[in-house]
């Protein structure tokens, strides 16, 4: 057990695990802090970088080498011209998964029609999933996010129109 203030900064005993769980969507999120507050007990975790090593420079290389050719990376999200319609947002920081399991088929797929209420993806955060709906009835314009990636509060996920 250790040790964590509550908002009169009296001191209680606070269950290992759950700044285990904290520590755990750290790692998994790519996050560099978290906090959590419940009745009045209020946990912060956070991850500082990774000290850095400074060595030696390494000689100057005379030769030319011919560049290599750019890598094509996709990415998060594909830009949209112009968005019309209403677009679903992230309630939470978490990841977005965009069907059940994984190899499952998607809840939903660009053109498809939806109906208020209809679950379009999962967001889970602090290893709870939190299912998406759909809060209008339309059709699916474009989706913003990929599979199993992170999202952020108020992020774009997808447009219904």
């Amino acid at each position: 057990m250790a040790d964590a203030t509550t908002k009169d900064d009296s001191k209680i005993k606070l269950d290992g695990l759950a700044v285990k769980q904290l520590a755990d969507i750290l790692n998994d999120t790519g996050l560099t802090e978290i906090e959590y507050e419940d009745q009045g007990c209020r946990i912060r975790v956070v991850k500082s970088p990774p000290a850095m090593v400074v060595g030696a420079a390494a000689p100057a290389v005379t030769h030319s080498v011919p560049p290599l050719p750019a890598a094509h990376h996709e990415p998060a999200h594909k830009p949209t011209a112009v968005v019309t319609g209403h677009v679903i947002r992230s309630p939470m920081v978490g990841t977005a998964y965009l069907s059940g399991e994984p190899g499952s088929a998607p809840y939903v797929k660009v053109g498809d029609h939806v109906k208020a209420g209809d679950t379009l993806l999962i967001n889970e955060a602090m290893k709870v999933m939190n299912p998406i709906k759909a809060s209008h009835s339309g059709v699916v314009k474009d989706i913003m996010v990929t599979d199993a990636n992170p999202v952020e509060f108020d992020e774009p996920l997808l447009v219904i129109e």
